[in-house]
């Protein structure tokens, strides 16, 4: 009944402000401040049922280590996908042609930021963490990664490669670093700048959809193992390259710190206030 409680009011939550945000119709103003409002208030509502059904503060929300832990989220996330759009463009698969449009890139910041928390709500602290305490660390990753996949293969021009390579290059990545740091805050960095670097800077599709200009003015060409085709960058072989790489670093942090659950079931460690 307490997992029940939280997935109710965390869907219900993520449902409405997601659905709220995309009803404005990329109007700039109100999609940037909705967004980020939307994004506070999915995670004060995680907050609050936590406190209630588990009767503990949410560490893996802690205010104090709010500031850091996302900022070196977002740089990972800004890395990651830099590396990605450089390989692509080195093999002809990535062009820019001019600047694109400051107020898309606005609009799409408030939309990615509601997007990147309440799906980190979801699928990290709600699922991962649950899954976890029961059956350990690695089934967690792998169910929770795989999920996360298959959520994504409803999305427009989605395949069953792209469905497999967001499990692998988000769902195991992100599970991966919740499971390095014990913090949400981390994993919510890098899903946001993963994905305001794709749509809000380089102007490419974000898991198959389509959206305003980001600041650059930019086209995708070229073989879709490369360039991810109409799905966008996600479905290049090289998202999903990088991506194995820092699920490693990740998985390699965590059993450096103590942080792996044995299957069977323990207390996950706490959060990782340095991470």
């Amino acid at each position: 009944m307490r997992i029940l409680l939280q997935i109710v009011v965390v869907v219900a939550v993520s449902w409405a402000t997601g659905t709220g945000v995309q009803a404005l119709g990329w109007n700039w103003p109100l999609t940037l401040v909705v967004g980020l409002l939307a994004a506070v208030l999915a995670v004060l509502a995680y907050r609050w049922i936590v406190r209630r059904t588990e009767h503990r503060d949410p560490d893996e929300l802690a205010w104090q280590i709010a500031p850091g832990a996302l900022g070196r989220g977002v740089l990972i996330g800004f890395l990651m996908f830099g590396l990605v759009i450089v390989n692509i463009a080195f093999l002809g698969g990535y062009e820019v042609r001019g600047f694109g449009s400051l107020t898309g890139a606005l609009a799409l910041l408030g939309f990615m930021a509601v997007a990147a928390v309440t799906e980190e709500l979801m699928f990290r602290g709600l699922l991962f963490r649950h899954v976890e305490r029961r059956f350990g660390t690695w089934i967690s990753l792998t169910l929770s990664g795989v999920l996360f996949g298959l959520a994504h293969f409803f999305n427009p021009n989605a395949t069953l490669w792209t469905s497999l390579a967001i499990a692998v290059e988000a769902g195991f990545m992100l599970a991966a670093a919740y499971a390095a740091t014990r913090n949400l805050w981390v994993p919510i960095g890098v899903h946001f700048a993963w994905n305001f670097a794709q749509g809000g800077v380089f102007s490419t599709s974000v898991s198959g959809q389509d959206a305003p200009k980001g600041l650059l003015d930019g086209v995708t060409s070229g073989p879709s193992i490369v360039s991810g085709g109409a799905f966008g960058p996600e479905a290049s072989v090289y998202s999903v390259v990088f991506g194995v790489a820092l699920t490693a670093v990740f998985l390699w942090l965590a059993k450096r710190r103590g942080n792996l659950v044995p299957r069977g079931g323990a207390t996950a460690p706490a959060a990782t206030l340095g991470a």
